[in-house]
Parts: structure tokens; sequence; C-alpha cells
């Protein structure tokens, strides 16, 4: 079997739609129960006219809190590898008129976007579906200002597999840990 056959036998890490839709759900009702997401994102260093990146967006529910710290001046890239995240994230621009938060269609760990953009990069509560995480942390790398910041959590995987799949990547330094999340520095800079 040639490189199709091996992609059809490897399971994808896009979910299903009714996945995606459940988790939406699940994600609507911890929101209204337990908001702690508006305290969560505050201290990711994130301020106004900045460039973040939501990269693993899912429905958005962290790029409209990043979209009201950047202000009109700032730029939200939302990026996701699935039709419906960036559905999800169209809708909410539409509804609350987030001029400055720009949904992008993600191809596997190719993001499309311009190099050194982010100003901040987050992937929250995805890396652990992330298959090949040297291959998505060098992209990430690849979308960071060399003075950029990833901000990244563990999601359902313990951190020290977190620590080890970022430091084996070589393509970023841990330069501060909290129990919430670790914040990177590309390496080399």
């Amino acid at each position: 079997m040639g490189v199709k056959g091996n992609a059809l036998r490897r399971p994808s890490e896009r979910m299903s739609d009714s996945g995606f839709r459940l988790m939406s759900l699940t994600f609507d009702i911890v929101d209204l129960i337990h908001p702690y997401i508006d305290g969560r994102v505050k201290t990711f260093g994130i301020e106004k006219g900045m460039t973040v990146v939501d990269y693993g967006c899912g429905p958005g529910r962290y790029t409209t809190r990043f979209s009201k710290l950047i202000g009109e001046t700032g730029h939200v890239y939302a990026v996701d590898i699935h039709e419906l995240a960036v559905a999800a994230v169209k809708q909410k621009i539409e509804k609350q008129g987030l001029q400055n938060v720009e949904p992008v269609l993600a191809q596997g760990y190719a993001s499309s976007l311009p190099a050194h953009v982010a100003d901040v990069v987050c992937a929250l509560d995805m890396f652990f579906t992330v298959r090949q995480p040297t291959e998505f942390l060098k992209e990430l790398k690849r979308i960071a200002k060399p003075n950029g910041v990833l901000v990244i959590d563990d999601g359902h995987q313990p951190r020290d597999v977190t620590k080890r799949n970022i430091l084996a990547s070589g393509a970023w330094t841990i330069v501060e840990e909290t129990p919430d999340h670790v914040k990177c520095k590309p390496s080399g800079s």
C-alpha cells in the first residue's frame, strides 16, 4: 500500500461531526455552570493590539475572549481542522459583531497563516489529540513571532507527557509552568 493506504488506516485527529456537536454542547453547559475561561485567559499575557492564534479553536469559546482582550487594533486567527469549528466561529463573528476575528481551516498541521504573525499562540484543550506533536509544534513556531509566546495545556494527558513532547520537538523552550498551562518561547530566540 502507498501513502494513501497508510493514511486511510491511521485514525484521524479530526473528531466526528456528532462528536464535535456533543463537545460544543458540553462546553456550553460547563461555561454556563462554571464560567472560568475569562479568568483563565487573563493569565496568558494577551494585551490590546496583539495578534493571537487560537489553534484548535473548536467552537470558539476562547476565541471570543481573546477578541475582547486584544481590542479593535488586534487580530485573532481561529484555526481548526474541523469544518464545523470554522462554521461555529463564523456564527459567533456574525452574532457578536467580532471585527477582529478570522476563522482559518487548517489542513493537517498546515495552517496557511503567514510566518511570524502571532504574538501569542494558544493551543488549549487539544494537545492531547495531536498524534505528531513535533510537526504540530514546528508549525506553531513557524507562525509565532521570534519573541512570541506559546500557551499550551495538557488537556487529557499528564503534564510530563506535555513537557516531554514540547522539549523533544526542539521548537520551543519552556519558560513558565503553572498548574493550568505551560508557556513557551521559540527555541533559539
